[in-house]
C-alpha cells in the first residue's frame, strides 16, 4: 500500500507556491500546436502530459484556473503566472504541461495536435545555433544570478 502511494513523478510552478504528484506515469504526453494552447503557453506550442485525476495530486496549495473555452478549462500559479495545465470540464484526466514536471526530460511526446495552427519554422529549429545559458552569458556573469525559482524537487 505505501509504495501505491509513493509519487512516480513530480513538479509544480515556478515560485515553489504550487506543488503536485504523480502515483502513476501519465498516460500520454502530446504536444499540442492549436491557437487556443499557444496564447495559454506563451510559446509556439505546449505539451502535455495526460494523467487520470485518481493518479494525480495537488500537494501544495491549488492553481487558479481560467475557463478557456465553453468545455476546458486552464490552470496556473496566481503567485508566478507558471502556466500548469488543461481539463476538459468534468473529465477523467487532467494534463499537465511537461515544463512544469521537476524531471521534463522524462517525459516525450508520441503525438502532435491542433497541427492546423503549427508554426512553419517549428521544424528548423533543430538546425538554428544553440548556446548553453553560460555560454550566452559568460561564467562572470552567471556566478552574480541569483535565482529565486523552486528548485526541482520537495
Amino acid at each position: 500500500m505505501a509504495e501505491k502511494m509513493k509519487p512516480s513523478q513530480t513538479g509544480g510552478c515556478q515560485c515553489g507556491a504550487i506543488r503536485f504528484a504523480l502515483t502513476a506515469p501519465p498516460v500520454r504526453i502530446s504536444i499540442c500546436h492549436c491557437r487556443m494552447c499557444q496564447k495559454a503557453a506563451g510559446a509556439p506550442f505546449a505539451s502535455f502530459a495526460e494523467i487520470p485525476r485518481e493518479n494525480f495530486r495537488w500537494t501544495k496549495s491549488t492553481p487558479a484556473t481560467f475557463r478557456s473555452s465553453s468545455i476546458a478549462e486552464r490552470a496556473f500559479c496566481a503567485a508566478c503566472g507558471t502556466p500548469l495545465g488543461f481539463s476538459r470540464i468534468g473529465g477523467p484526466c487532467i494534463e499537465i504541461m511537461t515544463g512544469a514536471f521537476d524531471r521534463p526530460d522524462l517525459l516525450m511526446p508520441t503525438g502532435q495536435y491542433g497541427t492546423k495552427s503549427r508554426l512553419g519554422w517549428i521544424a528548423t529549429i533543430v538546425n538554428l545555433p544553440s548556446h548553453t545559458t553560460t555560454e550566452n552569458y559568460g561564467p562572470e556573469k552567471m556566478a552574480t544570478i541569483i535565482s529565486h525559482q523552486h528548485p526541482d524537487q520537495d
